[in-house]
């Protein structure tokens, strides 16, 4: 076994255990952070495949900003655990089933037979002057331009209806109209007064 299939396999373990860890940890913090840890070790994987900039996007995109952004509603939202473990054990065989389900088709799909490394050889190394980044912009803008503006219009509908989800207009809490605030004028705001003046 040489380095590289030994760096690999490190990072493939870590990221595995990683990914349990979100799934069962108790703390949703901890949780992000495992998180965090499965996309560094994703990342470290895309750099051996030799796609540098998948893997700084991941790490810049995701864990320096999408990340941030978990960790702060979760720490921000008063979550009941106690609630969300209610019923647990009543959706444990269906859960149980499909988790299941789920590992067979991965074992059925990633075997040896498809998989193995007789099936897929190491690639060809790459040229002097390639650039994975232009050649990843060049298929997304070409061959996968429509499933890229699909994917595009589907992030947004998710954050307009995320928006619309937590929206709410609750009772005793102070907000501000921008409308009214830009529709404003001079008299509405400011009274000249005329006072005499006083003389010692």
């Amino acid at each position: 076994m040489d380095f590289k299939t030994f760096v690999f396999y490190m990072f493939a373990t870590i990221m595995i255990l990683a990914s349990l860890r979100v799934i069962t940890a108790r703390n949703p913090v901890h949780a992000a952070l495992f998180l965090v840890l499965a996309f560094f070790t994703a990342g470290g994987i895309w750099m051996l495949l030799e796609a540098e900039f998948l893997a700084i996007t991941l790490v810049m995109v995701y864990v320096g900003a999408v990340m941030v952004l978990f960790l702060f509603v979760v720490m921000m939202l008063d979550i009941n655990l106690d609630r969300i473990r209610e019923g647990f054990w009543s959706y444990l065989p269906l859960g149980a089933a499909i988790g299941l389900l789920m590992v067979a088709e991965m074992v059925i799909v990633l075997g040896g037979s498809y998989f193995g490394l007789d099936s897929m050889p190491e690639p060809p190394a790459a040229a002097a002057g390639y650039s994975n980044t232009r050649e990843l912009g060049r298929l997304l803008y070409t061959e996968y331009v429509y499933p890229f503006e699909l994917a595009s219009l589907v992030l947004l509908v998710a954050m307009v209806a995320a928006v619309a989800l937590t929206l709410r207009h609750r009772k005793g809490t102070k907000s501000v109209n921008p409308s009214q605030q830009i529709a404003v004028k001079r008299n509405d705001r400011v009274r000249m007064v005329s006072m005499p003046t006083e003389k010692e």
